[in-house]
């Protein structure tokens, strides 16, 4: 049990990486293009995956091998031209770029798969270790995805939300951002958001495998 742990451990290792690198790198990227040079001062432009890391986030993901999430690239909404309305472009970036990944993923299993080799030495050997690494990926990313787009601070989709809402109801849900990772963690620990977005990952999963 441990040794197959372990070995899932490894094989997430790259995909986890990539998914949450380019999850960050897309907010910050899209807000530097939309006029905010936060990200980019602050050294979050980059492809070092050590810099977007979050433990805690890390460690969900390890957990449940389907969500979790990343350290939050600065963002600064009144440097963007119009705040309210790009701030719903910077928080799409990052799910956004998570299924493209998801997608990228899936072709290239698709790919592996179909491959005409015989030698059982690289089928064992390489082919199935990147097959389940690319099942992992598309795993990963949606899961990424999905759970980033919950409207609960300080997730994406609460950002999101903020930028549809009138301004009055906006500034009052804007209320509940200092208690929004707490509640983010006990509905973990309910398995509440497992019974939620689990089948919305699933689901996409087949859709794309």
């Amino acid at each position: 049990m441990i040794e197959y742990y372990l070995k899932q451990i490894v094989l997430m290792a790259l995909p986890l990486l990539v998914a949450v690198t380019f999850h960050e790198l897309a907010h910050g990227f899209v807000a530097y293009r939309l006029g905010d040079p936060t990200a980019k001062l602050a050294g979050r432009l980059t492809l070092n995956p050590l810099k977007h890391l979050d433990p805690l986030g890390t460690l969900v993901f390890i957990m449940t091998r389907m969500i979790g999430w990343a350290k939050p690239v600065p963002v600064n909404p009144f440097n963007l031209r119009d705040p309210k309305k790009d701030m719903i472009w910077v928080s799409l970036a990052g799910p956004a770029a998570n299924m493209l990944i998801a997608v990228a993923s899936a072709l290239l299993y698709k790919i592996v798969m179909i491959l005409p080799v015989e030698n059982v030495f690289i089928v064992k050997k390489i082919l199935v270790p990147v097959a389940l690494m690319l099942q992992l990926s598309v795993i990963l990313n949606i899961g990424l995805a999905v759970f980033n787009l919950i409207p609960i601070p300080p997730l994406d989709g609460s950002k999101i939300l903020m930028g549809i809402l009138p301004p009055r109801q906006a500034i009052a849900f804007s209320r509940i951002e200092p208690y929004g990772f707490f509640i983010i963690l006990i509905l973990l620990f309910l398995r509440v958001i497992d019974l939620i977005i689990f089948p919305i990952i699933i689901f996409l999963r087949d859709l794309l495998i």
